[in-house]
């Protein structure tokens, strides 16, 4: 399921980013100008495309640790990393395309899913059994 999910969170990251560098961008351009307003409302769209990217990434570290080391901490930090990057990002799309800014208060709760779905991972990383193979 980390996998799947990873590998979607990825094409859709690689996507959005296109859209933000060509789509959004074109429509944010007057008189060959960018904005202040547009020049962060493009900074935010790429942040919510790397850490999207960052976070699918991870999460094929989540699914591969645990198909070899299953245990209930690798899912709660997948589950911590999925809807944190849903939060996270999403809002900022969502913060660009519609100009809340109330979703701009939601950010930071993604944030912080994201942080609590690295240390998970780190301590599913302690948690599990020692490998009999080296490495």
């Amino acid at each position: 399921m980390w996998l799947l999910i990873g590998a979607i969170l990825g094409g859709l990251a690689v996507g959005c980013g296109a859209f933000g560098a060509h789509v959004l961008k074109s429509r944010f351009v007057v008189d060959g100008m960018l904005s202040p307003a547009s020049e962060q409302a493009l900074a935010n769209w790429e942040t919510a495309a790397r850490y999207q990217m960052y976070h699918a990434l991870a999460l094929l570290a989540v699914g591969w640790l645990a198909s070899q080391r299953p245990g209930p901490v690798i899912h709660l930090a997948g589950w911590a990393m999925t809807v944190g990057t849903f939060l996270f990002s999403g809002c900022l799309y969502a913060l660009v395309l519609t100009s809340q800014r109330w979703l701009g208060a939601v950010v930071p709760v993604g944030g912080s899913l994201l942080i609590v779905g690295w240390i998970l991972l780190a301590v599913a990383v302690c948690l599990a059994p020692a490998s009999d193979s080296p490495g």
